[in-house]
């Protein structure tokens, strides 16, 4: 087509689309779900996909990230509300900056993503910490992206490197890797990218973008308690520990028990991230609810109102993931992951471009992290004695560069942080790139000792 091969073709398309939604967004000032649709159609259309399977493929990705992100969504904001409201955020907040102190607040919230993050999706653990960013932002005076950077860095360092994170753990399997040595050399390899994408580089890029929170957010998630008696430190770690617990719990059983054991079957269900966000928002009526002196009618109140500040970012997100599968379906992905299996370069460094180009192309760390794997496989089995764990570990670190529009992430922190699309690449995109390089770099140092 135009004198290209189909494959060039299909990139150029890629880059043009990705650059027309950018325009769309910033000079034109169309409102980001309406534009991711128009690009997705766009890249359809002119990808060469039949036209029957043009709205199937955006609806299914709309709807594959709903039909998990939208419940988490909606469970874990009223979950921060209920937490907002009786006090104990505002708890964990006064308690953080008093054991770290206002200058060194921001490691606390890096460390307290980190741990969190260990057995959650991204998405959740965001949700679950997002109201902390805010009410610390406001009591200790630090600016938002300071607090909220070293935050976003511990959850995604874990997300990408550590299992049981879907995408590391798909990865083991594929590679033959073992889970124990991956989790030993994923949390040595975590722990430093994140903080030096998270504390070092968001103390850094706050000084030219200090943030300005949205004033509904802020008057949802920071303002004063409703409350009289706020809940101690413990009951509030408690509450909000609680989803942790029990999606660890449900690790625990699928390492120790067999697959068709009826314990396992149980822990399973209760460890799923979205039973394990209701269990812990019951509890919550209770904690932050009823033992603080609220009525039924002032806790529907507040699960009722929790819900609307956050309906345009589900429906951006949905957007942006229907954007995502537009990119897979067209073969743009496929396209660049074989690109890359024929530069001959160390098995380290391919399993990090191909899942790194697969990522830039379909906006999914997990899918270029199974993806990826997936493709340079074979290439490794031609290759003895190259160590499959920090294959797993590559192929992840090369599944967080460069979030930008066409990742459903990247339109949640923009929203939640209340920034541009060009305060967003300045944050959140280089601070990805950054987990992503560093995380190679530390990856190659620990191929020479082990």
């Amino acid at each position: 087509m135009l004198g290209m091969s189909h494959d060039t073709y299909l990139l150029l398309d890629a880059v043009v689309t990705i650059v027309g939604l950018i325009l769309l967004i910033t000079r034109f000032k169309f409102h980001p779900f309406v534009a991711l649709i128009i690009a997705a159609g766009f890249l359809g259309l002119t990808s060469g996909m039949p036209v029957e399977k043009i709205v199937k493929s955006f609806q299914d990705g709309f709807g594959g990230v709903l039909g998990f992100v939208g419940v988490i969504l909606a469970l874990g904001t009223m979950l921060g509300k209920m937490m907002a409201e009786s006090g104990g955020a505002d708890q964990i907040a006064r308690t953080l900056i008093q054991a770290f102190g206002k200058e060194r607040v921001h490691w606390a919230m890096m460390l307290a993503a980190f741990l969190v993050g260990i057995p959650l999706f991204f998405e959740i653990g965001f949700i679950l910490l997002i109201p902390l960013v805010f009410i610390v932002a406001k009591r200790s005076g630090v600016s938002l992206i300071k607090i909220g950077i070293p935050l976003l860095a511990g959850l995604s360092a874990v997300h990408g490197l550590v299992p049981p994170h879907p995408g590391p753990l798909l990865a083991i399997g594929v590679f033959g890797a073992d889970i124990g040595k991956t989790i030993l050399y994923g949390l040595i390899v975590a722990l430093p990218t994140a903080a030096i994408a998270g504390p070092l580089y968001g103390a850094f890029i706050a000084r030219y973008i200090p943030g300005s929170p949205s004033e509904e957010l802020v008057e949802q998630l920071a303002h004063d308690p409703e409350a009289s008696n706020l809940p101690s430190f413990g009951v509030t770690l408690l509450t909000v520990l609680l989803p942790v617990f029990l999606m660890l719990l449900k690790t625990f059983a699928d390492v120790v028990l067999p697959e068709d054991h009826i314990i396992r079957a149980w822990l399973d269900m209760i460890g799923h991230p979205i039973t394990a966000l209701l269990l812990a928002l019951l509890l919550a009526l209770y904690t932050f609810g009823y033992a603080r002196g609220f009525e039924s009618k002032q806790v529907l109140k507040l699960l009722d109102h929790s819900l609307a500040p956050t309906a345009a970012i589900v429906m951006i997100i949905g957007a942006g993931g229907g954007f995502k599968q537009m990119l897979v379906a067209s073969g743009v992905g496929d396209v660049i992951g074989h690109l890359a299996v024929n530069a001959q370069i160390s098995p380290i460094l391919l399993a990090w471009l191909v899942a790194a180009l697969i990522r830039i192309a379909t906006g999914s760390a997990t899918v270029a992290t199974i993806t990826g794997a997936g493709i340079v496989v074979p290439v490794i089995d031609m290759i003895p004695g190259v160590n499959r764990e920090l294959l797993v570990l590559a192929t992840g670190a090369g599944s967080l560069i460069l979030s930008h529009v066409n990742d459903a992430g990247f339109w949640l922190v923009k929203q939640y942080f209340n920034m541009s699309v060009a305060e967003t690449f300045k944050t959140w995109t280089m601070m990805e790139t950054i987990l992503s390089v560093v995380g190679l770099v530390f990856i190659l140092l620990l191929s020479l000792v082990i």
